[in-house]
């Protein structure tokens, strides 16, 4: 009688991991091989780029983009735009140095009423989004403008300093010695949103309804709750780096945040997700978020002017978004 072979369990997730692998490279090799590119071209003008101190702040730095990329990668993919994550970030941060330096809260007390505040912003975002015919961009443009004048009239234009040990170690501290903390809470959040695009219905309802509305609407999503989430999400991670930024700087500034949304919005496109909808990975805006952070390195490390650098990512989106059309026509 014929024996049957049972396959280990670490063999069947080994063979899941290598599938996973080949996977990723399939799909992002060609922003892969971009990034490589850059990161030679800068190395060899610069090669200070290399050193691990410069390696580990351009990590540093990315994380804060990435907090907020990978919710919009969300937002996008249902067929949304959130313009107002830049702001909520200057609002958050506001809010969370004031409780500690003019109400004298406990860090936790104020993190959290920090994390509130941005969460609420998103809420309103999500179930206007959602209940009404307005485009998101135009009602985040209006959160966008609501939310940077209150960082204004809050602080009256003044950074709010704080010197809390405490609050300091959330954005510039280290793990194990050498693990900048906003690294590890990223390190997190990238695998919270893998989980939730790759292994939930909850994920599966974004594609389902950015690719198809109606589709989705007929086989009894619940559109509404779909978008609210992913607007709450996007409003929370924009206030998890607002707070780290805050920390980071050792103060609220209301002019925090200034164009991190078109930041965000570059890293999504260049990782390969549509404008369009439908179409979109996690994966892929890792990646694009390190292409945009090497970038900002890169040309800090040779002098080149901020203002230059506007101009330099807004002509790679361009570029994205019309690679992106291309692509979608070839596959038509």
């Amino acid at each position: 009688m014929a024996q049957l072979s049972v396959q280990p369990k670490h063999d069947t997730a080994l063979f899941r991991f290598r599938s996973a692998s080949k996977n990723f490279l399939k799909e992002n090799m060609g922003i892969l091989i971009g990034l490589v590119i850059l990161c030679v071209v800068v190395a060899i003008a610069n090669p200070a780029f290399l050193t691990s101190n410069n390696l580990m702040n351009v990590l540093r730095q990315t994380s804060t983009n990435l907090y907020l990329a990978l919710a919009m990668t969300m937002i996008i993919i249902l067929g949304g735009i959130d313009l107002s994550v830049g702001s909520i970030v200057a609002v958050t941060g506001v809010v969370t140095t004031m409780g500690i330096a003019s109400f004298d809260l406990p860090v936790a007390v104020a993190v959290a009423v920090g994390l509130l505040v941005g969460m609420m912003i998103g809420a309103i975002n999500g179930y206007v989004a959602a209940t009404t015919v307005i485009p998101p961009f135009i009602i985040t443009l209006a959160t966008m403008n609501i939310a940077r004048g209150a960082a204004y009239v809050l602080t009256d234009g003044q950074p709010v300093r704080v010197m809390s040990d405490s609050f300091n170690f959330i954005g510039s501290g280290y793990v194990f010695g050498f693990l900048p903390t906003p690294v590890l809470y990223l390190i997190v959040f990238i695998f919270v949103c893998y989980v939730i695009m790759n292994k939930t219905q909850l994920g599966r309802h974004i594609y389902a309804v950015g690719g198809n509305p109606e589709a989705a609407k007929f086989s009894g999503i619940n559109i509404k709750r779909v978008k609210f989430f992913a607007y709450v999400f996007s409003g929370f991670m924009a206030s998890v780096a607002g707070i780290v930024l805050a920390s980071r700087m050792f103060s609220g500034q209301p002019t925090a945040g200034e164009a991190a949304e078109l930041d965000a919005i570059a890293a999504v496109v260049l990782g390969g997700t549509s404008m369009s909808g439908g179409v979109g990975k996690i994966g892929g805006t890792i990646i694009g978020a390190l292409i945009i952070g090497v970038l900002s390195n890169g040309l800090n490390l040779m002098g080149v002017s901020s203002f230059w650098q506007y101009i330099v990512k807004g002509a790679v989106i361009m570029a994205a978004v019309y690679a992106d059309v291309i692509k979608r026509r070839r596959m038509a």
